[in-house]
Order: C-alpha cells, then structure tokens, then sequence
C-alpha cells in the first residue's frame, strides 16, 4: 500500500500536476520514489522519478540529457526541479528489466537460447559504447538497471551515481549553454554528503570514491579502495552481467566487501604484480590480504557447459589488470555475434510482463522501480525547452 502523500510530495507540486496525472507509486528507496504517469497532453505513460539526494539528481540530469538519442539509453523527457523540493524527473516508463528475464529462465530451469542472448548482449554493448563514447561513467551496472520495453528494446538506466570523465556537454549536441548555467547555479548551493568524493578539506581532487555500485557487480580495484579508475570499472561489471545470462547465476555473490574479494581471487587467483603490475598501490592492497590460492578455480569451472567462445567473452572483461579490458566497441566486433546461431531481431525477444523485484545486494539506484512499457522513439532531438517556474524550473527534453 502506498504511503499517504505528504505536504512536500510529489502530489502537490503544482508546476507537475499541471501536466502530469500522477497515479500509483511502483517504486521506493532511501534515495527516490517512482510513480507511474500519465502526460496530459498526449495520455503518454511515464515515469516520474522524484529523487531525494541532490548530488544523485544532478548526476543523472547530467548523464541523461548527455545521452539524448541513444537508442539502449532510458529516455528524459523532462525534469522539474525548485528550490524548496526534490527534482522530479520524466522518464520513459519500461515495463521489465535484464534481472527478471533471468529470474524467469531460472524457474524454468532452462537456460536462455543463444540467438536471445546475444541480442540482449549486443544492446547492452551497444548502450555502453554510447555511454563510454561520451565519457559517461555509469558506475552502477547491474541486470535490474537493464531496462526492457514491450518490444525488447533494452536500454541502460539510472544514472544516479554517474559521473562525466569530461566537461559536460563535449561531443554532445550544441545546446547546452542555457542547460549548464541552469546547473551551475545549482551546484554553487552546496553539496551533500554524496559529493565528499569531489572535495576534501577544501580543495579539489581527481578521484572518485570506492564506494560505489552493487558489491557483486563492483571491480577489484574499487573493493581495495580505489579512488583513481575510469571506464573500465563498468566492463568488469559487464563481465559479470555476461556470466549471469549465460548461467543464470551471479558469478560472484559475496556477503560482504572482504567475501566478495575471497570469491575473485579463488576463481582468477592471487591478486599480485604478476596479475597485475601496479596493483599493490592500490590504497587497501597492504590491509587485506588472503592466503594464497594454489589452484584458482578458473572462469571456465564457473561457466560449465558453455562454449570457448562465450567463456573468452567473459574472460576479456573479467580480468584483473583494468587496461587489458576489452572495450564496448572492441567486443561487438567480437566473432561471437557473427557466428551461427546469427542473434534474433529484437522485435522477436520474449519479453517478461513485468518486474518481478530487485536483484540481491541491491544499492538503490532506479529504488527498486517496477518500470512498464514505453512507446518512445528516437528522432532528431531539437532545442532545450527551459521554463522558468515561481520557485525553480521545468527543463523539456522534446
């Protein structure tokens, strides 16, 4: 049962409700709350997403309106945001994700068919090459932040802890000035406890925090307190996504940070400068330690009756050194997908009618939101629309 509104909700934001019938909750977390939608205008189903965290809310806008047009990334219709309250974001509203196809092939007992499954791995490579072709570090990738639309469309969703590795609005289209200002105004308000990663003791740094993303899905280097990585944390989580389609199991289910450590190293063996030089400076290498393992299980064991080829596509991702880690783009061009069985069209992958629930170890993100179909398409993107509201503003994304 949904929680009676409360006077700072989302249901009596005026500037929203002008626009949007807000319906039934379908999503809630410590950091947002998710609402199904109806557009007024038009009677387009949306997602309205009204995040608590400010740093998350800033990051995502970022992200998203960066991400305009690619086709395997959620779409942003429009964002509120005012002074005195959460942003609210307009989102398309997808009705399944990657985690609940799995659970369902689970079930079943039956493992999904290869030409499914390399579609489903080829739209998510393909909405990681667009994020990483503009430097858009996702930081959180995980099978329930894998969206899916009625027609199969898969596309990659909440960026709440994404960070741009460049300015904001480099190779993206060339409306940004009004959108920038609008966000700078915003972060000269202060930052929360979110954005200690940006700042210590007053001055600025060029790291990131370690504490990012879901355990199972995060790189060893951000497990011994990396504060120095890029893009290739996100394809190590790629890697362990691949594995769970092609088992349908998580291939490292730790308890904690110290487990899920144990559980990497007892299948790729001993993290050392052999594996991977540079690695004992890492800030936590000389505080955890384990003991050494003689005879590493292997990816392989933990991919029992699946071909060469699929374990190689694991095991360029799923490596230790994080600059020996193939790339979207390199592995699309992998032989895997042009091999028999050819992938199925899109317009022919089994869609589940809905989500069944988050994944375990489950940080938050999208908060656990049970996202519905969508109806959205991806033609020319035109001008920002920014409209100035009596205490914020309303930013379209048309």
């Amino acid at each position: 049962m949904d929680r009676p509104p409360k006077s700072w909700s989302i249901h009596t934001r005026s500037e929203i409700i002008a626009k949007y019938e807000v319906m039934e909750r379908v999503g809630s977390g410590a950091y947002a709350d998710v609402y199904r939608g109806r557009r007024l205008s038009d009677g387009l189903i949306v997602a309205l997403k009204e995040i608590h965290d400010y740093q998350s809310a800033v990051r995502e806008m970022d992200a998203l309106q960066l991400l305009q047009g690619s086709p395997n990334v959620v779409v942003l219709h429009e964002c509120f945001w005012r002074d005195d309250e959460d942003a609210v974001l307009v989102l398309e509203f997808l009705r399944a994700d990657l985690a609940t196809v799995i659970a369902d092939a689970a079930k079943a007992n039956q493992p999904l068919p290869t030409p499914e499954l390399k579609r489903w791995i080829i739209q998510i490579l393909s909405g990681i090459h667009a994020c990483h072709r503009l430097m858009v570090l996702h930081r959180d990738l995980k099978p329930s932040n894998l969206l899916i639309s009625e027609h199969g469309l898969l596309k990659i969703a909440d960026f709440g802890q994404a960070r741009i590795l460049t300015e904001p609005g480099i190779d993206a289209s060339n409306n940004h000035e009004e959108y920038s200002r609008v966000f700078n105004d915003i972060d000269n308000k202060g930052t929360s406890d979110g954005d200690m990663e940006d700042k210590e003791e007053g001055k600025e740094l060029d790291c990131f925090t370690s504490c990012v993303g879901t355990r199972w899905f995060r790189a060893p280097e951000l497990l011994y307190g990396s504060r120095d990585y890029g893009l290739e944390v996100d394809l190590w989580s790629l890697g362990c996504i691949f594995a769970e389609l092609l088992t349908l199991q998580p291939l490292f289910p730790g308890t904690s940070d110290i487990d899920q450590l144990s559980r990497i190293i007892g299948v790729l063996g001993n993290l050392d400068e052999s594996a991977w030089v540079g690695c004992s400076k890492l800030p936590d290498y000389g505080i955890i330690s384990f003991s050494k393992v003689e005879n590493p299980a292997g990816l392989e064991a933990c991919l029992p009756n699946r071909s060469p080829d699929e374990v190689a596509l694991v095991k360029r991702l799923v490596c230790y050194d994080p600059a020996k880690r193939a790339t979207a783009m390199e592995l699309l061009h992998d032989k895997y997908f042009t091999e028999e069985p050819l992938p199925v069209p899109v317009s022919e992958l089994p869609v589940p009618l809905s989500r069944k629930g988050k994944d375990d170890d489950s940080s938050g993100g999208w908060d656990h939101f049970d996202e519905m179909d969508s109806d959205s398409d991806f033609d020319q993107f035109g001008p920002l629309n920014i409209t100035r509201t009596r205490t914020g503003f309303s930013i379209q994304f048309p």
